[in-house]
């Protein structure tokens, strides 16, 4: 029996019908669903945590290469078939919770990685969760949005408030395309493959905190100019010391904020700050 039909079957049994509100559409593709354990690099060491786990039909093969598997599920009826469907699967820890309400401390996750096809509604969320986390994951290998994924890993003159976020905590790099063919129910868009690997802290935290108010004054009117939003938003005392840093950076003063690179802005982080 395909996976397709698999999946259906398991629902059927339960009774349930997959919520398009929760972003509930299944990886029905075998070959795909080895090419994500593939990439994701996992070792048999590794803890794993999965967003949003279904039917588990990522989750048990995830678990074939894992130490331990921590798939957190918000719906109750999923976490019902996940502990009947993967009961022959001692590694894998079921999780009911809303992963906006989870934290990882909590079930002992240090030395991490995120495999999962994730809701997409809440795919900013998630990033920045994880991303700005206390205790980070090592690498995430997400499947979401195409477009998303694409914003993502952009470059100037197309950077934007999230490409500038994930790209400060993690190399991004979509891997591979995936069609909406490979879930059902049938998405209406198309999704890619994002992997990131997380970076090791290069600024402390107040100087984060310096770095991440700078990108929200930039990027308060985007269509302005970076130096009047700076001026307008306090972030610089006057236009003429803007225009010093500005010159400093061989930045044009008629620049706008989707036009710097994320090395651009730290060394304006860097000068704003005095140093």
């Amino acid at each position: 029996m395909s996976l397709h039909n698999q999946t259906r079957s398991i629902l059927k049994k339960y009774q349930i019908l997959p919520l398009r509100k929760r972003g509930q559409n299944f990886l029905i593709n075998e070959d795909l669903i080895k090419k994500i354990v593939f990439l994701a690099g996992l070792e048999k060491s590794d803890q794993i945590l999965e967003i949003g786990a279904g039917v588990g039909n990522l989750t048990k093969e995830i678990a074939k290469s894992v130490q331990e598997v921590f798939a957190v599920e918000i719906d109750k009826s999923f976490c019902r078939i996940l502990a009947q469907e993967l009961k022959d699967f001692k590694n894998i820890k079921i999780i009911q919770d809303d992963i906006r309400d989870f934290e990882v401390a909590e079930v002992g996750l240090k030395d991490y990685k995120i495999v999962s096809n994730i809701p997409f509604n809440i795919t900013g969320l998630i990033l920045k969760k994880f991303l700005t986390a206390s205790i980070k994951p090592k690498s995430m290998l997400l499947i979401i949005q195409k477009e998303v994924a694409e914003r993502i890993i952009s470059l100037p003159p197309a950077m934007s408030r999230l490409s500038i976020m994930v790209q400060f905590y993690a190399n991004a790099e979509i891997l591979s395309g995936v069609g909406k063919n490979n879930f059902w129910p049938k998405p209406k868009i198309d999704s890619a493959l994002l992997f990131l690997k997380i970076k090791k802290p290069f600024l402390s935290k107040k100087k984060e905190a310096d770095f991440f108010s700078l990108i929200r004054a930039g990027f308060s009117s985007p269509r302005k100019y970076l130096l009047n939003n700076l001026f307008k938003n306090g972030m610089i005392k006057d236009k003429k010391q803007g225009e010093k840093f500005f010159k400093k950076l061989s930045l044009d003063f008629k620049i706008r904020a989707q036009e710097l690179s994320l090395e651009n802005w730290i060394e304006l982080t860097k000068i704003e700050n005095g140093k």
